[in-house]
């Protein structure tokens, strides 16, 4: 599966990208908001093959796409859909990039055109998305593709021994259709 953008391709792992996904999560910035201390090369070997091994299901419902540069033909993260719950058309996104890349633009890209394929392929009704409450980048991601906060809970998550809360945020597609809609009145 390949999705375009203008900066981005966003396809199926293949096996050789554990390389380039063990540079940024082992980057000291990256691992802040992970479960991970320093994750191995068996890890992340472990991680990718997840993601292809999802390829392979039938019928699909997770699409954890690796995001490459295009013009440098450089794997700079991934970006994915989940549908957990086929028959309310409800799913989630996710996102991670190597910090190198961070505040370019690149994680609303990427949300953004997998926020488009839940909607018009997978033909989703509501889609869902949480991030830690201390990143703020993330919730900016989140806000800029059109979604809402809808809660904040409490200390959710235990990472490295310190508790998080969590925001989720979410999007419906009348709200997203309406959005798409206006952008193309802005453009004209």
């Amino acid at each position: 599966m390949i999705l375009e953008t203008n900066r981005l391709l966003m396809r199926d792992f293949v096996d050789a990208d554990w390389q380039a996904v063990f540079v940024y999560q082992s980057n000291p910035l990256y691992l802040l908001y992970s479960h991970w201390t320093h994750p191995t090369e068996n890890d992340v070997c472990e991680f990718v093959q997840m993601f292809i091994n999802q390829q392979k299901e039938k019928p699909r419902t997770k699409f954890q796409l690796a995001v490459v540069l295009k013009k440098e033909n450089r794997l700079i993260g991934n970006c994915g859909i989940r549908v957990n719950d086929s028959e309310l058309r409800e799913a989630n996104i996710g996102y991670e990039l190597n910090p190198l890349y961070w505040g370019q633009g690149y994680a609303t890209e990427a949300a953004q055109a997998i926020l488009k394929f839940g909607f018009t392929e997978l033909k989703m009704h509501r889609i869902w998305s949480w991030c830690v409450a201390e990143n703020i980048a993330s919730s900016r991601v989140l806000e800029k593709i059109g979604m809402c906060r809808e809660g904040h809970l409490q200390e959710k998550g235990l990472i490295k021994g310190r508790w998080h809360d969590n925001f989720i945020y979410a999007i419906h597609e009348n709200d997203w259709k309406i959005s798409q809609d206006i952008a193309i009145l802005n453009e004209s």
